[in-house]
């Protein structure tokens, strides 16, 4: 079955080596599995967190504050930026690792290396070769915030022949709400291994006072030229086809500040915001009023700065990003239609006065509200930093059940399925 896998897998990336060609990528030698050695093993279980890019890596941050006083905890990433964010964040917490391509060879030389005790993949990110491989160890594998959006959830019922023995071979999988956990079900995951803990990313980003500061935001706003005394929206993970959206929604005198979703957008979104301030080069002129933060880990300086927050990539084709990172520093949201991706995280907030869902047509209209309204901003801030208080609590949870599932292991004998966490509270 490797082996046939392999064969499909180089026939794969024969036939579309011309798009990913296209971009450039880092790490080669660590995607086929040559990792840099980790220190030896000691009497600490090593437990493995998978995080695939910028948005998982960010997600796995409490994570690893409380998991790693008693387990060696080794972080891995696929993508450039993934590792870039990564090794911020936890150098001297966790070992930080590239995740390899799913070739046997590359999982083999892979797992020979770090040799986990157990691994937990977020939000899915389950392949074949890696998870047979791990099977074989006796690594038992789990998934943490656990979500299938509804267009993976049709790939993976479609694969289902060939997938469904290793979701079924899953020793817990801990999900967001009750519609994620039902397609997990339907992808091959045993309903008694399936258990719903809330999401992480209402813990991933710390609640601020109001009225307190972000380290590094004033310094953020002296450097790219932006003026304390004019309104700033500050629109993040955005996509190409938002720039001259935002550029026609904003009103006259009020400062845009854009944060591409991807490097790759960056050099679209300038040429869009004419004549904007580029963070990574200070180059541009900030009377214009449009900044664009070209870097990666700065955009929770940029939204402590904002007087409304847009949440990109929702207002095209895309799935929408993170609102609840805005709502933590207690920010107005407002967030386009395309929002699948945090369909009960935008929906928690609505229920709470907490956001607002505009259309393309509709935008410049709410926003034109908010930044005329001093109440309506305020009572919205307040209404989402009060509602991300009120959902956190999964990392706590999953933490828990990392802990069952790490423990029990030895002996390369399977671990049983950990119990069900605690009642979830007032998470949603």
């Amino acid at each position: 079955m490797s082996l046939l896998l392999d064969i499909v897998y180089l026939v794969v990336a024969l036939v579309t080596a011309p798009f990913w060609m296209r971009k450039a990528r880092g790490g080669w030698a660590e995607r086929f599995g040559r990792v840099e050695r980790l220190p030896p093993k000691n009497e600490k279980p090593r437990l493995m967190l998978h995080a695939v890019s910028v948005g998982e890596t960010n997600l796995l941050r409490a994570l690893v504050d409380d998991l790693r006083q008693d387990h060696d905890v080794v972080v891995s990433c696929t993508t450039d930026t993934g590792i870039a964010r990564a090794r911020e964040l936890f150098t001297g917490k966790a070992h930080v690792v590239r995740y390899p391509l799913d070739a046997s060879w590359s999982v083999r030389r892979f797992l020979d290396t770090v040799r986990p005790d157990a691994v937990a993949l977020a939000e899915l990110e389950l392949w074949p070769n890696f998870a047979r491989a791990c099977a074989r160890r006796g690594v038992p594998l789990a998934i943490i915030n656990g979500r299938l959006s509804d267009r993976s959830h049709g790939r993976y019922r479609m694969a289902r022949p060939l997938m469904g023995t290793y979701f079924a071979g899953l020793r817990f999988v801990s999900v967001q709400d009750e519609t994620y956990a039902q397609r997990f079900i339907r992808a091959g995951a045993r309903p008694e291994r399936v258990h719903i803990v809330g999401s992480m990313k209402w813990d991933a980003a710390p609640v601020i006072a109001e009225g307190a500061d972000v380290p590094g935001a004033a310094e953020l706003a002296r450097a790219m030229g932006i003026d304390a005394a004019k309104p700033l929206i500050v629109a993040g993970s955005t996509a190409p086809d938002e720039h001259a959206l935002l550029l026609d929604a904003t009103p006259p005198g009020v400062q845009l500040l854009c944060a591409p979703r991807r490097p790759e957008w960056f050099d679209l979104a300038a040429a869009d915001l004419a004549g904007c301030v580029r963070r990574s080069t200070g180059t541009g002129d900030p009377t214009v009023g449009r900044f664009l933060l070209d870097t990666i880990g700065e955009l929770r300086m940029a939204y402590a700065l904002a007087d409304v927050v847009v949440v990109g990539r929702s207002f095209g084709d895309l799935h929408g990003s993170d609102p609840m990172e805005p709502a933590a520093l207690g920010k107005p949201v407002i967030i386009g239609p395309a929002h699948a991706d945090f369909r009960t995280a935008v929906e928690t907030m609505r229920e709470d006065g907490a956001i607002v869902v505009a259309t393309r047509e509709t935008l410049a209209k709410e926003l034109e509200r908010l930044l005329n309204n001093d109440d309506d901003r305020e009572t919205m801030g307040r209404a989402a930093r009060a509602c991300v208080e009120t959902n956190r609590g999964a990392t706590a949870r999953t933490a828990a059940m990392l802990r069952e599932m790490a423990a029990r292991v030895g002996g390369g004998t399977p671990a049983p399925a950990p119990a069900a966490p605690e009642p979830m509270g007032a998470t949603r």
